[in-house]
C-alpha cells in the first residue's frame, strides 16, 4: 500500500490519502484521543506534535503544532496508516460519530444544502470541512474543521466564498461567522 500526501493551504495540515475508504459515515474531527476507542485515531493523536485529526470519505487530514516539523511526524503517520490497513481493515470508521440535528427549519435546510453541494466539495479538496451550527438574526454560524481550522486563508474563504455564495442564494443571510 502506498499512502500519498497532499499539501493544503494550511501549512500545519497535511492530507493523507491511503487509497481506501476512510470514513463511510460522513466526516468528523477529533482532537483528543480519549474521545474515541478507534485504534488508528488514538495512535495518530499519540504522536508528539499532532494537534488534531480530520477524517473524510477517502482521506485523513492531520494538523500539527507550529513548532513541529513535518519531517518529524510524517513518516510515523504514514507507517501507522499502512499498519492499520495491512491488518485487512477496509476503513477507519463505519459508524457515525456525529450528532445530527433533526429539528431544522426550511431556511436552515436550504443553508445546509448549499453548504453540502457547493462548498463542502471544494473545502474537502483542501483537506477540511465546514459544518452548519446555527442560523440566527441573519447570521450563519459554521465550524471549520480539518485543514481549514486555523488556516491563514480561512477568513478569506469564509467571507469571499461561503458568505458571498449564501447571501447570493438566500437573501435572509447577511453574514457568516466561524465558531
Amino acid at each position: 500500500m502506498f499512502v500519498q500526501t497532499e499539501i493544503t493551504p494550511n501549512p500545519n495540515s497535511l492530507k493523507f490519502l491511503p487509497g481506501k475508504d476512510v470514513s463511510r459515515c460522513g466526516s468528523f474531527e477529533i482532537t483528543k484521543k480519549d474521545e474515541t476507542n478507534n485504534e488508528l485515531i488514538r495512535n495518530l493523536l499519540s504522536i508528539n506534535g499532532v494537534e488534531g485529526i480530520f477524517l473524510g470519505k477517502d482521506f485523513i487530514s492531520i494538523n500539527k503544532y507550529d513548532e513541529t516539523s513535518w519531517e518529524e511526524v510524517k513518516h510515523i503517520i504514514i507507517s501507522l496508516i499502512n499498519d492499520f490497513y495491512s491488518t485487512g481493515k477496509e476503513c477507519v470508521v463505519e459508524d457515525s460519530l456525529n450528532q445530527t440535528k433533526e429539528d431544522l427549519n426550511d431556511l436552515e435546510k436550504k443553508i445546509i444544502k448549499i453548504l453540502d453541494e457547493k462548498i463542502r466539495p471544494a473545502v474537502a479538496k483542501d483537506g477540511g470541512d465546514i459544518k452548519f451550527k446555527e442560523f440566527k438574526d441573519g447570521i450563519v454560524k459554521v465550524q471549520l474543521q480539518g485543514s481549514c481550522s486555523g488556516c491563514p486563508s480561512s477568513t478569506m474563504t469564509l467571507k469571499q466564498g461561503v458568505q458571498n455564495l449564501l447571501c447570493h442564494y438566500l437573501p435572509e443571510v447577511k453574514e457568516v461567522e466561524a465558531i
